[in-house]
């Protein structure tokens, strides 16, 4: 008796009929199916099945083998399994997320500091609004986070990675963008689109800074998004302030320009859970301080966390 014998008998018995399980299931032809079926049954020594118009039915004794070739099938796919652990272990995966469109950025230097890593753990990488990367950090989905710092998050430790300046998306043929930089006090003139709460952090820091320049602004649009706040202020012809990451997505109708006098910025940090005790984790932060280094070497819209 063979394998093949029990996975062709399980088959006719949960399809009800040679032909439908042959087709469907076994991708086999029928004739062949049955001869597979009789072996099975002189081997056993009883009539497993019964034959008839409609498809089979299974004897007494057929209904007790089923249950054990059932189990027999499992428990060589188990073995199959433990095997192929053995000879191929699965490598320790390291889980990072990217608040949307950071990882364009983050991403190469997150895989410099693994680099030597590599060859023994698999990287996963997952794209998401802050809260919600928080919220993967916290129940063990994420190892490691570029975000930032949610508040009411006391299992999480934060560590600042770089401060992006906040920069004046707007249409390129808008009359501030022949400005080489934006008094805030224009953008009371215009259509002003702002963050909604899905982005809480930076929509504090706007809400913030409009309050400290006593700019009285009533913003006319909410963007759940970056994608979302890019597309606004190209069909409104509106302006928008953003994390400087976001000129990575402008299209050529839009520009940015940088506030004049003291701009506000925003933090972007690396979040991870107290509780987390992946040494790929341990690593990573052992060379957090080589990363910080090296963005000071990126975009002028960042700044040094140093």
């Amino acid at each position: 008796m063979e394998l093949r014998h029990l996975r062709y008998f399980v088959a006719v018995a949960e399809t009800g009929g040679l032909t439908t399980a042959a087709k469907l299931r076994l991708h086999t032809a029928q004739p062949s199916l049955s001869r597979q079926i009789r072996e099975l049954e002189a081997e056993v020594g009883v009539q497993l099945l019964i034959r008839h118009a409609r498809g089979i039915q299974l004897t007494a004794a057929g209904r007790a083998f089923l249950d054990h070739a059932r189990i027999a099938l499992a428990q060589a796919e188990t073995a199959k399994e433990a095997a192929r652990r053995i000879a191929y272990p699965a490598k320790p995966t390291f889980a990072l997320g990217f608040l949307t469109g950071q990882e364009m950025d983050w991403l190469p230097e997150a895989m410099n500091v693994l680099r030597d890593e590599l060859p023994k753990i698999e990287v996963t990488v997952t794209s998401q609004y802050s809260p919600l990367l928080a919220e993967a950090l916290m129940r063990g989905k994420l190892d490691l986070a570029f975000m930032r710092a949610e508040p009411d998050m006391p299992d999480l430790t934060y560590q600042l990675v770089t401060r992006e300046r906040l920069v004046v998306a707007l249409p390129r043929d808008h009359r501030l963008a022949a400005l080489p930089d934006i008094d805030p006090r224009e953008l009371a003139r215009e259509n002003f689109i702002t963050v909604s709460s899905t982005a809480p952090t930076v929509k504090a820091v706007i809400d913030e800074f409009l309050s400290r320049s006593r700019l009285d602004i009533h913003p006319r649009h909410e963007a759940d998004n970056l994608t979302m706040a890019v597309s606004m202020v190209a069909s409104t012809h509106g302006v928008a302030l953003l994390p400087a990451y976001a000129e990575n997505f402008l299209p050529n109708s839009l520009v940015s320009r940088p506030l004049a006098g003291d701009a506000p910025t925003v933090d972007l940090v690396i979040g991870y859970s107290k509780t987390n005790t992946s040494q790929t984790l341990q690593l990573f932060l052992s060379r957090v301080d080589d990363l910080i280094a090296r963005c000071g070497q990126k975009s002028t819209g960042y700044q040094s966390a140093r």
